[in-house]
């Protein structure tokens, strides 16, 4: 593992020269990510190939992270860990990226050298849901929808209840 990433990168050169890059980058580090996270303490690893394949520039990989976000459901914090396969093709324009193989995504380049942490950011923001959530129901959605129920009951339940139809309407209109 190096000990320091490089900053700046040249994916045509690192492909012609079949480089690979390992090593650790600081969460805190990658600021447009960071701030979509509860906590940015941590490390993201990564392992990426450079190579050719034909005339294209390949860049290969594994990105792996274990990231804190807050559930937009119940608002606590959770961890979220990302393993991702990297498979880019370094393209010049739009042109070129429509005509790829669909095993590769673009990576257009717009200048020689790219920032390499911005490189890695990006592909985790793209990896990020919109609105991360829990797996299964989160405890405050659970507790407020048993409220609800109970209060529910108690409306249907108290006798000559002015408001007790709107209750059953409530229970089978479109949910």
């Amino acid at each position: 593992m190096l000990d320091r990433l490089p900053d700046f990168i040249d994916p045509l050169a690192f492909a012609d020269r079949q480089r690979q890059l390992v090593g650790e980058i600081a969460l805190n580090k990658l600021a447009r990510l960071a701030d979509l996270l509860s906590d940015d303490k941590g490390v993201i690893s990564v392992d990426l190939s450079f190579s050719k394949d034909g005339r294209l520039a390949i860049i290969q990989g594994r990105i792996k992270a274990d990231l804190k976000v807050e559930c937009q459901s119940c608002l606590e914090t959770m961890d979220w860990p990302l393993d991702l396969d990297i498979n880019l093709a370094a393209v010049k324009s739009l042109e070129i990226a429509d005509k790829l193989a669909g095993v590769y995504e673009p990576l257009i380049l717009e200048e020689q050298r790219i920032s390499f942490n911005e490189l890695i950011e990006d592909e985790l923001l793209l990896a990020l849901p919109d609105f991360p959530r829990h797996q299964q129901n989160c405890m405050k959605s659970q507790a407020s929808a048993s409220k609800s129920q109970a209060d529910d009951e108690a409306a249907q339940s108290s006798p000559n209840n002015p408001f007790s139809i709107l209750a059953q309407l409530k229970n089978t209109g479109d949910q």
